[in-house]
């Protein structure tokens, strides 16, 4: 029975607060706290019609250590769950570190002037929280977080020496919408339009922007899109933690329409994250697009189809070469039914709260700071399956 706060009410926060009153054997007390009071309380009373759980809400600005750690020393919680913006990470670490309370989160920090997607920061925060006798787990959501887990999975059962990795990410829905983005468009678009990265022969190797691309026949009728090599920080990880790894890359599907907008906005300079001056204040064209385009959790109800998130393997086992597909198909319909979120949000949501009980119910407990795939993932499988995401695996 724990208390956990969560902070941030976007639409993964949602779906976190809606999966852990699911499991109210764990969580027998939910907090959610967000700069923004009236998006908790909205949360907050769909989950109670949805559960019947009752879940606190409060405020507070997640930048502001002191402030955080006055509402942790509050309310005692057992676990802090982030699912603010990347930014925050670092705040809410320290928060942590000054209250004594074990961190977990989905995507790595980022500083806000620089589009840098890196653990480093974090990782430099393991001798503080092991000497403290804490725990932070960092990138539980899909990917990062879940393609973590499929990789341990399959070195742990399947291989000897995992030899390739690629992690391809297939967003198969449709929204109507001109152009939106199905998270935070910030952060997402910082992620698009950053340099393409891939590890080979114990070395990264650079390309362009969204300048290199396959087809990849997705299964179960999703059937063949077009995906661009891009840098997702879970490799960061897993190059260091997978043994025998030559190469490791990661691909994600744009549809024609979307990267069409995204080469005009960037050719205006709306994707610029340096501010610009705008009669005599201060602006980042970024941050003004994220104002007129879609809120994301609005695009909920708008959405259909299917997400198709896994990893491909090739590598060796008991002398013999074997390729491997471990993958989750997602509804964006059926998301919505059970929690009023489309399935971006859902697939991150969900391994957000089975790491959270990972951690509560002493399944993955180990001072210090930590990915995801340095744990036993059978625990991990074995609540896919059971809250909402379960996976395949295919033998090619």
């Amino acid at each position: 029975m724990s208390h956990v706060l969560i902070i941030g009410a976007g639409g993964v926060g949602s779906v976190v607060v809606h999966k852990c009153a699911q499991a109210s054997e764990v969580f027998s007390q939910i907090t959610l706290a967000s700069r923004t009071l009236p998006k908790c309380e909205a949360i907050a009373a769909s989950v109670k019609q949805r559960t019947g759980v009752t879940v606190a809400v409060e405020q507070v600005d997640a930048d502001n250590v002191a402030e955080t750690a006055a509402l942790i020393r509050r309310i005692k919680p057992d676990l802090v769950l982030n699912v603010a913006l990347p930014y925050q990470d670092l705040p809410l670490m320290d928060a942590c570190l000054e209250t004594g309370v074990d961190y977990l989160d989905t995507a790595n920090y980022e500083p806000p002037d620089v589009a840098k997607f890196e653990y480093k920061w974090q990782w430099a925060y393991k001798e503080r929280f092991a000497q403290a006798n804490l725990m932070a787990l960092l990138g539980s959501g899909f990917d990062p977080g879940v393609t973590n887990v499929y990789c341990a999975w399959a070195q742990k059962h399947h291989f000897d020496e995992i030899h390739t990795l690629d992690i391809i990410d297939c967003n198969a829905g449709d929204h109507g919408q001109h152009f939106a983005t199905n998270f935070n468009p910030e952060i997402n678009i910082r992620e698009i339009t950053q340099r393409g990265r891939y590890w080979e022969h114990g070395e990264w190797v650079e390309t362009d922007p969204l300048s290199w691309s396959m087809n990849y026949d997705f299964p179960e009728g999703i059937g063949p899109k077009k995906c661009f090599l891009m840098y997702h920080e879970e490799l960061e990880s897993l190059v260091q933690n997978i043994k025998g790894l030559k190469r490791a890359r990661f691909w994600m599907t744009f549809s024609e329409n979307y990267l069409t907008h995204l080469r005009v906005l960037e050719n205006v300079g709306m994707t610029r994250i340096d501010p610009v001056k705008y009669q005599g204040a201060e602006i980042v064209p970024l941050q003004f697009l994220k104002a007129v385009l879609p809120e994301p959790a609005s695009l909920g109800p708008l959405t259909q189809g299917r997400t198709c998130i896994g990893c491909v393997f090739k590598g060796v086992k008991d002398g013999r070469e074997k390729q491997l597909y471990v993958y989750n198909i997602c509804s964006h319909e059926e998301a919505y039914r059970e929690v009023g979120s489309q399935a971006i949000s859902y697939t991150t949501g969900v391994p957000a709260m089975i790491g959270a009980m990972m951690m509560l119910k002493g399944l993955w407990k180990r001072p210090g700071v930590w990915n995801m795939e340095e744990f036993d993932p059978d625990p991990f499988m074995e609540a896919l399956n059971q809250y909402g995401l379960p996976w395949q695996v295919v033998e090619l």
